[in-house]
Parts: C-alpha cells; structure tokens; sequence
C-alpha cells in the first residue's frame, strides 16, 4: 500500500499530465473525444479524491508552518507534511470541479448521435467514440469558448501566473464580483424605541419609511425622552455561488477568455442560465456547481450586461431575475396550460412581459430565435396566464387573437 506522501506526489503527477494532455487536445477540438476524455479524468479523479480525503480529513494548512519562532526542524518538516497534503486535496477537487463543470457545459449544449442513434456522455466509450457526431443544441447555455480555459489540472494560481497583467486584474475583477454578498434593501425601516410614559420605561417596535425624518416622528409621538436603534435595513443574502472552487475556474477561464469583456460575458451568461431554465433545470444541469437556485436579491455582476443601456439603474438585472423566479413559482401548477411552450422561449416570455424590451431585443438578449418567441408569445396569451401574471397586459394585446381583439372592442363601445 502506497503512503500518503507517495499518494500525494502520484495526485500531483497526475494532474500535471491531464493539464499538459487537455491542451493538445483542444487544439482540434473534437466534442466526443473530449468529453471521452473528461469522463476518463474525472472518474480517476474522483477515486484519487476519494482515498486522500480518508487520509487527510478535513483539516486546513496550519499557521505554525509560518510561524517564525519555532526552529526546531522536526516540527517544521511535519508542518510542511501536512500543508503539502491538504493543498494536494484541494487541488484535485478543484480539478474534479472543472471537468464536472466542462461536461455539464457539453451535455447542456450537445446532443451525440452514433448514426441516427440517440447517445448519452455515459455511454461514450473507446472504442466507439471516433463514430460519435456532436450536433450543436439550438439555444446555448453557458459558453463553449470558455472550455479550453478551465482549470483541468486544479492548479490555478500556477495557470494565471502565466498570462499577462490583464488577465490577473481581470480574474480579480470577477472573482471579486462572484464573492460578493447580494443585498436587498428594505422600501422602509423597522426601528426599536425606548420611551418614557407615567414613569415607567416602556419599548416599541416600528416600522417607518426609509426617507422618514425618524427624530421627528418620535419626538411627535413619544416627546422628548426616548432612544432608538434600528432593528434592520439591509439584509445580506450570501454569495450567489457557494464554492470557491466553482468561483475560480470562472474567474480564470472568462479572465482568459476576454480579459476587458470577461465579466460582462460572464453576467449575461448567467442571466441568460436562469431566464432559459427552470429551477428543477438548474438543479439537475451541474453548469454552475452550489449556484443558487434563484436569485431573491441584488447582486452587481447582473448589472454589468446592462451598464450601457439608455436609463439604466443600478439592480436592474438582479430585478429581472427576482421577478422571473416569482413567476416560475406561480406557474406551479399551471405549467400544463403551456406544455407546449418549452422552458428557453418560456423564459423569452417572461422577459418580455416584464421588460420594456421588444421581442427582438429579448430574442437578441436571451440568443433565442425571434419567430419562435413569437410563437411562444401567442400561445402564452392563449392560456390567458398573461393576465394572471402581469398588472400591465398592454404588450400582448396585439399578440391577441382577432376574436378577442374584437370583443375587447365591443366591450369599449359598450361602456
């Protein structure tokens, strides 16, 4: 049986070959073979991860390697033991969290046929892989460019430190903006007052607006002897993804990918992700892993799409995306109505209704066809869910059928 220290220098050995193999075969970019070659790596992987986490446990590197003070060399060299163990481990999750990821984009954007036969990843196999055909899926979801630049090897700071000044200022940017905690802010505020009446101190809790001249208020309700504090205004809502192993391959591969546009590229590709799925698609598809299934809150990576329009104010798209995932949940139980209508132009539907954007605009913003959101849009307004979900119908009434353009008419007439 091999030892921890052997394990750890075979984990690393191979990782650096799947680095240096995962670049030559990107070069002619083959999809089967590629994917062949990514379920291989990511089976080894997870079997190498597997036998190091029993060893290692779940423990992090220790401060007293660092620790200048300490000379004797013994406790030294089982520090840096250690350190060296757990780094490993946390490469390959890394790794197995890119190629998850990279067969994921695949699976989401690919459909495999062996002839006129239906194929799945898993059934990908050496000896049938060079008679695999990838047909490109009509609607895309994530980005394919961006799966030359995952972190196949796990290390990616080793990967970044090759590329320019640009690209780590980028990577940065994005990493920045995929840590940051989504906040909501309340239309008013909830404060605690303690206050003086016939002697005794008594609190209450209130709830006042949030441009409210609060000394005023209390002053006029309770006189002069009070104090206050607010109970809450802003609430955080956590990061939008909870692994940082997630964060880091995308920070590396948009970085690398376009290292001005990156994080701009990454936040339409992951407005269009929700708004062209569902929750039960998001938490079946792996593209993002720990991504939250819906957005209840602001996040500014959502605003960066839409930082050019006319008129743009700050939340924009996080607001799209709430309003999106409040509809999802009122379709439950409707979505028969509308069975016909799959999930991509589904989401086009949504978009439009609650945007001021055109149809071609949605279509253009989503990467979906024009003519069948237009479809989709006309069956939407058959089922009369239009009515149900939006305050303001004016936007479908020229998608109405002729017959009830004509009673709507009548019914004006009429009085």
């Amino acid at each position: 049986m091999t030892t921890t220290e052997e394990l750890v220098a075979q984990v690393n050995k191979i990782l650096d070959d799947i680095g240096i193999d995962m670049d030559g075969l990107f070069e002619t970019f083959d999809v089967p073979s590629i994917s062949f070659r990514l379920k291989e790596n990511l089976s080894l992987l997870q079997e190498l991860e597997d036998d190091l986490s029993r060893r290692v446990g779940e423990t992090t590197p220790s401060a007293g390697f660092s620790d200048k003070k300490n000379k004797d060399p013994h406790i030294q060299w089982i520090y840096k033991k250690k350190r060296n163990r757990v780094l490993a481990l946390e490469r390959l999750r890394s790794a197995i969290t890119a190629h998850k990821m990279a067969l994921a984009l695949i699976s989401a954007n690919y459909t495999f046929f062996m002839g006129k036969k239906l194929v799945s990843l898993r059934e990908l196999t050496r000896e049938n892989v060079e008679r695999i055909k990838a047909v490109p899926n009509p609607v895309q979801l994530g980005r394919v460019e961006v799966l030359p630049h995952l972190a196949y090897s796990g290390d990616v700071l080793r990967l970044l430190a090759r590329e320019s000044v640009d690209v780590r200022e980028s990577f940065k940017f994005i990493k920045g903006k995929l840590r940051e905690k989504g906040t909501v802010r309340n239309r008013g505020l909830r404060i605690e007052v303690e206050y003086w009446e016939n002697n005794r101190l008594k609190k209450a809790r209130l709830d006042l607006p949030a441009d409210a001249d609060i000394e005023a208020e209390l002053r006029q309700r309770y006189g002069r002897r009070f104090r206050w504090r607010v109970l809450s205004f802003v609430k955080t809502r956590g990061v939008l993804i909870n692994n940082h192993y997630t964060v880091d391959n995308l920070a590396l591969a948009y970085s690398i990918l376009d290292p001005e546009n990156g994080a701009r590229k990454l936040g339409l590709d992951l407005f269009r992700y929700y708004f062209l799925t569902s929750e039960n698609d998001r938490e079946s598809l792996g593209l993002y892993p720990d991504i939250r299934l819906c957005i209840d809150c602001h996040y500014s990576i959502f605003d960066l799409p839409f930082a050019d329009e006319k008129g743009f104010r700050t939340g924009h798209g996080s607001m799209l995306l709430i309003r999106k995932c409040e509809m999802e949940k009122a379709l439950v139980g409707r979505r028969k109505d509308i069975a016909n209508v799959p999930n991509h132009l589904l989401g086009g539907v949504l978009l439009y209704g609650m945007s001021e954007y055109s149809e071609d605009r949605v279509a253009e913003l989503l990467g979906i066809q024009a003519d069948e959101l237009v479809e989709a849009v006309k069956k939407f307004v058959i089922s009369g869910l239009h009515r149900r979900l939006f305050a303001d119908t004016k936007k479908f009434e020229k998608f109405m059928p002729k017959s009830d353009k004509a009673k709507q008419f009548l019914a004006l007439l009429q009085g």
